[in-house]
């Protein structure tokens, strides 16, 4: 397993919502390829499978891809490599009906960037209000940057704001936290920090979507 110390990485999160009464081998035909493409010398770390659960008031994503980058550039790179074209053709638009995709930078990531079988994450995306983009958003990430010293639960956490528009369904700041497994993802939701730390967002932001997803082997 890649190991890394407060080195750059690029995140990139996609989100997608297969189309109802999918058979459920071409969901795997679709989770094995997208996995598949770990082998591309631009991926640090990649994981697609099923969203353990979300919440969200308007969006209903049932499966996700979580990747890591050394760069723009290997990003970019990976977008436009044949393999990856082919399973986004051949295996992911016949069955999905709704995509998303988040991407940031992270300037420096402690620990592990290629992450264990069976942690889990959670990923918070946050659209905000009109007018209060750049007041807000330092504010928004500063927030989000101190919850790992309130959680010692949270043993990775990463967040920057979002690069890549054109997918992201208008929100700008995205973070994951990383735990040991589900279960600490049950005491996130139970710490009466956590949910205050929720509601302190309310006022500036107007759209949220958080998403637990279990890393896969």
């Amino acid at each position: 397993m890649r190991m890394s110390i407060k080195s750059q990485i690029i995140e990139h999160v996609v989100l997608f919502k297969v189309k109802p009464d999918t058979d459920e081998s071409k969901i795997t035909t679709m989770i094995n390829g997208l996995n598949g493409l770990s082998s591309l010398d631009q991926v640090v770390h990649i994981s697609a499978g099923a969203v353990h659960r979300i919440e969200s008031s308007c969006l209903a994503f049932t499966h996700m891809l979580h990747g890591r980058y050394s760069s723009k550039d290997d990003l970019n790179a990976y977008n436009v490599h044949p393999a990856h074209v082919s399973v986004v053709t051949e295996a992911v638009k016949p069955i999905v009906e709704d995509v998303m995709a988040v991407d940031w930078i992270v300037d420096e990531l402690d620990g592990q960037v290629a992450l264990a079988a069976g942690s889990a994450m959670r990923v918070k995306v946050l659209k905000v209000k009109e007018g209060l983009r750049e007041k807000v958003s330092d504010e928004l990430l500063e927030m989000i940057g101190g919850l790992k010293d309130k959680f010692p639960v949270i043993s990775q956490i990463s967040f920057g704001k979002n690069f890549s528009p054109e997918r992201a369904k208008g929100f700008l700041i995205a973070s994951l936290a990383v735990v040991p497994g589900v279960r600490e993802l049950d005491e996130l939701d139970v710490d009466l920090e956590e949910l205050n730390s929720q509601k302190e967002v309310r006022d500036t932001v107007e759209g949220v979507l958080i998403l637990d997803y279990v890393i896969q082997p």
